[in-house]
């Protein structure tokens, strides 16, 4: 693979002196600008060989360079070659950053802009003013030289029904009219898939573990939508579904639809939409208002019908993790040790039993001992998969996505006997977890303010982990959903009843054990004898959490009582969608513990 990634950085050096730039910008990120990107987009891995979910590649004519976060830093090292590519560190040294250092004054950069952000490319340019200039190219050069390149997967729109959603598309499309007119917009660019499924009530698999269809849509002030997908996607019915004043274009129309709000004021988030569009309105003579995504905070806080299959599909979702986790139990007691990927499939075949099954919500993590000291660690990219050791920890992280719902949850499991070391570190995440699952703030509180009460039992103690304690989850969406987000990063938005995020604490140690503990939990309202009523957490999440890694000593009476109950909980729900063994196994999974 390495001989191909040499041939192919070949072929765009010659393409650079052909054109006469002198290097080439190649982000990870497709138009979409998503987490999660098709096949056909995968420019970065076509150049590189890197299968990361975020990175950066330069290119010049003499040399080249792989930007990488932290997650990446192993893995990187296997999968692109060392004698083409230097490697970098994405965050500390920012890859327009090294550009400036590596080429001359004046040198020619180009930058495909429907690959990087309108904030991304403002910044870079006022950054390279005077030094690089950066010139936006009409096509890529990749798209022309990957002679294999995958056909796009288009799959046909499903329409979500109001027993699903519990509000109408042209409900939702007054709400966002009324907010274009509080800021005096006319129209709103929306490019976000998850949005646009959202305010049409559809859905679609275009791209793996994110049910949305890749589009785009223009939403007006008189509540009518422009919206850029292939009519043939669509089935008869859309229109009846929707309801009058949605307008169904081809895709290749985006262009003239932006040309034609000139003299209109738009609103465009800069964060989540590309550069392209945003020159394409410049100089079509829109006024931009630069203004989040007006679809985020509606999407964010679900409603009663949304909340209730949240639930529904969690209990679901949590008597296929327990039926996996009987199973592994069994299997270690007689003495087979399985390897990360069978253990993988067959936590998959275990969901595969629950017909409405969409998706998986992302790469299931399944990780063996030291590999589960890297967070993001994804066996499908290892030479071979770990085994499981006895003495030792299994980290599995993993999700589905569910007509009603979206479904994110880690559960650390012992494998034969832990010692106290693991035992105390698994705990003082636990008591973290426990922490913020119990929770209440005052309206307006904002995820960073909460962190803290994750960390603060691994930080007494001197630990820590570099990742961020919860992120946003949508509604069989996206399951890492903005903007509500808790972590040590201040974030300004204020969390609001009936927005879901993941509670997952962890404590990783290099090479040795990683250990994570994830419920996803609602912002519920809770009423108080005091001056004002507060919100609070509700677990949605259904599955033991391993009582054989607990110092119940070093539990509270509290924490035990919250420990006791939510296992009565999972109990009390999931026990009826189980029988025989399993249902043995999750009694006493699920029984009480006191204090020795």
């Amino acid at each position: 693979m390495h001989e191909v990634t040499s041939q192919r950085v070949e072929q765009l050096r010659q393409w650079l002196v052909a054109n006469q730039y002198d290097a080439l910008l190649i982000p990870h990120e497709d138009e979409y600008l998503g987490e999660y990107i098709p096949a056909h987009n995968e420019r970065l891995l076509w150049a590189t060989g890197f299968t990361g979910s975020a990175g950066m590649a330069v290119i010049t004519q003499d040399n080249a360079a792989m930007f990488v976060d932290g997650r990446y830093v192993v893995q990187v090292r296997k999968e692109v070659p060392g004698d083409v590519f230097e490697y970098r560190h994405l965050i500390e040294e920012p890859a327009i950053q090294w550009v400036q250092g590596t080429l001359a004054q004046g040198s020619k950069v180009a930058v495909d802009p429907r690959l990087h952000s309108a904030a991304w490319l403002t910044k870079a340019t006022a950054e390279t003013e005077g030094k690089l200039e950066l010139v936006s190219l009409t096509a890529n050069p990749i798209d022309s030289l990957w002679a294999d390149r995958p056909e796009p997967l288009l799959t046909d729109a499903r329409l979500m029904g109001l027993e699903l959603v519990g509000q109408s598309s042209a409900d939702k499309r007054a709400l966002i009219a009324a907010k274009l007119k509080e800021q005096q917009a006319e129209a709103v660019l929306l490019t976000q898939p998850d949005s646009i499924c959202w305010l049409l009530n559809i859905r679609g698999l275009d791209v793996p573990c994110f049910p949305v269809l890749l589009s785009h849509a223009i939403v007006h002030s008189d509540e009518s939508v422009d919206f850029y997908l292939d009519p043939s996607r669509l089935p008869a019915d859309f229109i009846d579904h929707v309801g009058r004043g949605v307008r169904v274009h081809k895709p290749d129309a985006l262009e003239a639809g932006l040309n034609s709000l000139a003299e209109q004021t738009v609103l465009v988030d800069p964060t989540t939409s590309n550069a392209w569009a945003s020159l394409v309105l410049h100089s079509a003579g829109a006024h931009i208002v630069e203004s989040a995504d007006p679809c985020f905070l509606p999407k964010a806080a679900k409603n009663a019908i949304e909340i209730a299959g949240m639930k529904a599909c969690h209990i679901r979702d949590g008597a296929a993790v327990s039926k996996f986790l009987a199973w592994l139990d069994s299997e270690v007691a007689a003495g087979n040790l399985h390897d990360e990927a069978t253990l993988s499939d067959k936590l998959l075949s275990f969901r595969q039993q629950d017909e409405t099954l969409a998706d998986l919500s992302f790469d299931t993590i399944s990780a063996a001992a030291g590999n589960a000291a890297m967070c993001h660690y994804n066996h499908m990219n290892q030479p071979e998969p770990g085994k499981l050791e006895l003495g030792n920890l299994y980290l599995v992280d993993s999700g589905g996505q569910y007509p009603d719902g979206t479904t994110d949850i880690t559960r650390t499991i012992a494998i034969g006997e832990a010692n106290d070391d693991l035992k105390q570190q698994f705990t003082l995440v636990l008591k973290g977890h426990i922490a913020l699952a119990t929770a209440r703030f005052p309206k307006g509180t904002c995820g960073h303010q909460l962190d803290v009460l994750a960390r603060q039992h691994l930080w007494a103690n001197g630990y820590d982990y570099d990742h961020g304690t919860g992120h946003g989850v949508g509604h069989f969406l996206s399951v890492h959903e903005g903007p509500q987000r808790i972590a040590k990063v201040a974030n300004n938005t204020a969390l609001l009843a009936g927005m879901v995020l993941s509670n997952e604490p962890g404590y990783y140690r290099a090479d040795a054990f990683g250990i994570r503990i994830e419920n996803l939990e609602l912002v519920v309202d809770v009423e108080t004898q005091g001056d004002f009523n507060v919100l609070g957490f509700e677990s949605l999440t259904r599955a033991p959490i391993d009582k054989r890694l607990i110092n119940t000593n070093m539990l509270t009476r509290p924490e035990l009582a919250w420990l006791n109950d939510y296992h009565q909980k999972v109990w009390d729900e999931v026990s009826p969608l189980l029988e025989g063994d399993d249902l043995e196994w999750l009694l006493q999974a699920t029984s009480a513990l006191a204090h020795s």
